[in-house]
């Protein structure tokens, strides 16, 4: 039985989300200022209904890990490569340029240089987890502000690993270090790396094709969360980020069959974990510190996000921003990050900073984490009516480039046949398909395709229904397929569905639905070999095709009068004598006029 404490914990953290979080967001300040304020109201500051704030941290944590794996699964390895310049050019210039200028300025106020430069590294890293969080929610992940600050974040998280490695040797007596381990660690690293990328590129595809071919979504889901935990634990005991671990991985099945299915089943648990993360950075928020010099905190907060936002300003129009994406760049990455927690937690461990700096540091981060989205918020409600005279966000054209404008759900007989034109003329599409032997087999010859059940609402936006613009559903299963067309059509209304039914019921209940643009699956090869049979027999090619006109109009009029009565089976019957016998009157006058 689960632990009574640990049940009672858990209904106080969900009931807290559930008030705050839809609270804040009608307010307009996003779902993570929501977690925050919910975390610091029930943590050891506020009303002290959570105790045990680390455990909870560690767990959450997660969320972070989950979240940067669902954004390598966005990210393919070619796309990684064309963003370098952003990531080690902008990326580089920011953490070294405001590592600088704090430096600086903590010599100025007094610290020696080692804790001057230490509270550089660790302030100029941002939270990978708010920013890409908050661009995810106003839709700003593909704009090019959102883009390059996704290069930063990728930077700062890899300029982590070396600054962890090298702390030791700055610490006293830290000359020490300098021997043969410090070689083993790097060699660790690399081996750590290699291991990630030779297994992902050779072993991934493999397991998750075993795994699908059991047909159980619930173990599909496991192997994702497997493979995403095991991949980040492996890093962990490398000494390098976690969340780099599961951002490997992700980047390495971006290209493979199963993305869309791993990102439906990933994505809740980020969702949740990562909402957890957020409140347990608000319970961490040392309030007594706060009470005791509020000004000068606010201050130093405040001073933080002022430099940081400057510095990307300028570099973001250095790079080629404009405008609002160089203003959003700016607020967007302004606050301190998760990271800057451990470094100080270690600086502090090795005698680089007295715990008292590392605590005012922490509340300082944590401050600004907690002011960025009241920032972007009056960025968005007073700067942008301000200074903005021009068009809103440019979005990302690689982005564009992938995004399908027509999906195929069903890559068999039918929808393959679609995908080869769409392919012919160079229009891009995205195919889901629920067999993987299917799958498997499609992808041998070269074709793209994505496993997954296309009547699930997160493999749907996974596959980034919302943005299409056709919809090809190719099913073959009627239950699936009419379950299909109910779910696109609840969630995604502007999505034209082109539906292929296997037989008139089949297209009834899809009309039922609302889905008019539908074929017969054998209906039009069956009026084309009548055709071709009328002629051997000796008609004329004009008389043929005239029988084929008369009996189609007639056909497809039938079809949207028996809809209205086919769930009527003696109407039904009617209906279809009563056609019958009008097709026999249209001919006997067609052939009337014909003797004319």
């Amino acid at each position: 039985m689960p632990d009574k404490d640990f049940l009672v914990e858990a209904a106080i953290l969900l009931a807290a989300a559930v008030v705050a979080v839809p609270l804040f967001r009608r307010l307009g300040l996003g779902s993570v200022l929501g977690y925050l304020i919910a975390g610091i109201v029930i943590g050891p500051w506020g009303l002290q209904l959570i105790g045990d704030v680390d455990n909870i941290r560690r767990f959450a944590e997660l969320g972070v890990i989950f979240l940067l794996f669902i954004i390598g699964l966005e990210l393919q390895p070619s796309r990684l490569w064309v963003l370098r310049r952003w990531v080690f050019g902008l990326g580089g210039a920011q953490v070294a340029a405001t590592t600088l200028l704090i430096a600086l300025a903590g010599r100025g106020l007094g610290l020696d240089t080692p804790a001057a430069v230490l509270a550089g590294l660790g302030l100029s890293l941002s939270s990978t987890a708010f920013v890409l969080q908050m661009l995810a929610e106003k839709g700003q992940l593909t704009t090019r502000h959102g883009r390059s600050a996704f290069a930063v974040l990728l930077f700062q998280d890899l300029a982590v690993i070396p600054v962890l490695a090298l702390l030791p040797l700055f610490a006293p007596g830290g000359q020490a270090h300098m021997d043969a381990g410090i070689w083993l660690r790097a060699l660790g690293v690399v081996t750590a790396v290699a291991a990630v990328i030779g297994g992902g590129r050779y072993l991934l595809r493999p397991f998750f094709r075993l795994v699908a071919a059991a047909g159980t979504p619930e173990v599909f889901a496991a192997a994702g969360l497997l493979v995403v935990i095991g991949t980040a634990l492996l890093m962990q005991g490398m000494g390098l980020s976690m969340s780099l671990g599961a951002f490997l991985a992700g980047v390495l099945l971006a290209d493979s069959e199963y993305r869309h299915e791993l990102e439906a089943r990933v994505e809740p648990f980020e969702g949740l974990l990562l909402g957890l993360f957020f409140m347990s950075v608000g319970m961490a928020v040392n309030l007594g510190l706060l009470r005791e010099a509020p000004l000068q905190l606010l201050g130093l907060a405040a001073g933080l996000m002022a430099l940081k936002a400057a510095v990307l300003g300028a570099l973001g129009r250095i790079a080629g921003h404009r405008g609002a994406s160089a203003r959003g760049l700016a607020v967007f990455l302004s606050q301190g990050g998760e990271f800057a927690f451990v470094l100080f937690a270690v600086g502090a461990g090795l005698g680089l900073m007295a715990p008292s700096l590392a605590d005012r540091l922490v509340v300082v981060v944590t401050l600004s984490m907690a002011l960025t989205p009241l920032l972007v918020a009056f960025d968005e409600r007073v700067l942008a009516r301000w200074a903005d005279t021009g068009p809103g966000p440019e979005f990302d054209p690689l982005d564009d480039a992938e995004t399908p404008r027509v999906i195929i759900a069903g890559f068999g007989r039918f929808g393959q046949i679609v995908a080869r034109i769409l392919r012919l003329r160079r229009i891009r599409f995205t195919a889901l398909e629920a067999n993987p032997t299917q799958v498997d087999f499609v992808r041998r010859y070269g074709n793209t395709i994505y496993y997954g059940d296309a009547s699930k609402l997160d493999l749907l936006r996974a596959a980034k229904a919302d943005r299409a613009a056709v919809f090809v559903l190719a099913i073959d299963d009627v239950e699936t397929s009419v379950r299909t067309a109910e779910m696109v059509k609840r969630h995604f209304p502007n999505l034209a569905i082109y539906a292929r039914a296997r037989n008139r019921f089949h297209a009834y209940k899809l009309m039922d639905i609302g889905v008019t643009l539908l074929q017969r699956e054998t209906y039009l090869s069956s009026l084309e070999l009548a055709r071709s049979v009328l002629t051997g027999l000796g008609e004329s090619e004009a008389e043929a095709q005239a029988a084929i006109d008369v009996f189609r109009a007639h056909d497809e009029a039938t079809l949207v009068a028996q809809h209205a009565v086919y769930r009527d089976e003696n109407q039904l019957v009617q209906t279809s004598k009563e056609a019958a016998q009008e097709l026999e009157h249209l001919f006997e006058a067609d052939a009337r006029r014909h003797r004319r």
